[in-house]
């Protein structure tokens, strides 16, 4: 059984970013970061988390600990609903964000990645 993603707009997300209730991820490809990143995003392709989660593992356990709420965001939204639907299933607590452009026409600094 699937659990429906949660959709947030990106203004509703600002503040549970901001004091740390929640995280942001960036779940595009690493070659689409090279446009530019949300300020304080996690870089996360969805690749490695349907891959061997090399990065993905230690992110998700940080999040389980903290208790803190994964909002996911990609290019247009779909990756983005895919990886809150399968964290959802695996019993966290994730919100699909939507798209870059989104948080950008929202105010949300974008900048370029970082290693």
């Amino acid at each position: 059984m699937h659990t429906p993603a949660i959709r947030l707009p990106a203004a509703e997300c600002f503040a549970r970013v901001r004091t740390g209730a929640a995280v942001l991820a960036d779940v595009r490809e690493p070659s689409e970061w090279t446009s530019g990143v949300a300020h304080l995003a996690a870089l996360l392709p969805l690749s490695d988390l349907v891959g061997d989660r090399a990065h993905w593992k230690p992110f998700l356990q940080a999040q389980r600990t903290a208790k803190r709420e994964i909002l996911v965001y990609c290019a247009a939204g779909a990756r983005s609903n895919q990886v809150a639907q399968t964290l959802a299933n695996e019993g966290f607590r994730a919100a699909n964000v939507g798209s870059l452009r989104e948080w950008a026409a929202a105010g949300w600094q974008i900048v370029p990645p970082t290693p």
